[in-house]
């Protein structure tokens, strides 16, 4: 087996006096798409959090392309290379839709303005919203939005995308504009570790669907196996509750 792009091993992680992870395992192999779902405080965002030490864990090990969250250097390096979408767009509303995708280009990666500006415009085009460049974020709609924070993290060339829920927050008929991009970027083998509940997404893009509760992985397998044929008492009441919708 080659070596997995993301290693979790023995991971725990405390709210206060809430365990929220119980010595979690997961390996995510290099272009795999692993989509996490479960009810909610199972500790489906707290996981994503911790790939990237958004969240710091009290114990284990993380290890991101064979490099340990073990260090502010590491973490760091480790950011470079892992791009992340939330619920929330995050986007800068005093800056044009171009400029909040060259900002961490410029910053970061130390990109010039040329090349910053055409990784700009090219991924503004990849993600179907080339003529919103100069827009501001107030402008467009909760799936554009959406669709160019998409953009701005592919601008940094991640090796690896983590979605915590990035439609939960938009209205049902933006909701496709989003998984549309999402379904691309799998098919061009990008390695993704989603939280959602969609379930057409799951089923068209996902390698692996891991089934969360109370910071514990109970099931996971291929979603055309976990959706019809789960093993656990818990997955099978959970999904009971989403595929009826």
């Amino acid at each position: 087996m080659p070596e997995p792009i993301i290693s979790i091993r023995g991971v725990h992680k405390y709210f206060g006096r809430i365990h929220a992870l119980r010595g979690l395992n997961l390996d995510i192999a290099r272009g795999e798409v692993v989509v996490i779902v479960g009810p909610s405080g199972s500790g489906k965002s707290t996981l994503l959090r911790c790939i990237n030490r958004l969240e710091t864990y009290e114990k284990g090990k993380i290890v991101v392309d064979g490099i340990p969250l073990d260090s502010a250097r590491n973490i760091n390096a480790v950011r470079r290379e892992v791009g992340m979408v939330f619920q929330s767009f995050n986007l800068f509303s005093h800056l044009t839709v171009l400029d909040n995708l060259m900002l961490a280009q410029r910053v970061v990666r130390k990109r010039p303005p040329a090349e910053a500006r055409q990784t700009a415009l090219d991924l503004l085009n990849k993600v179907g919203i080339p003529y919103k460049s100069d827009a501001k974020p107030a402008q467009l709609s909760g799936g554009q939005q959406q669709r160019v924070a998409i953009a701005r993290a592919l601008a940094m060339n991640p090796k690896v995308m983590l979605f915590d829920e990035p439609t939960s927050a938009l209205d049902p008929e933006m909701i496709k504009e989003v998984l549309e991009v999402m379904l691309a970027l799998a098919a061009e083998g990008m390695t993704m570790a989603v939280v959602s509940h969609e379930m057409g997404f799951t089923r068209a893009a996902a390698k692996r669907v891991i089934f969360m509760d109370e910071g514990q992985i109970l099931e996971q397998a291929p979603p055309d196996v976990l959706f019809n044929n789960p093993r656990h008492e818990r997955t099978r009441q959970f999904l009971g509750k989403i595929l009826s919708h």
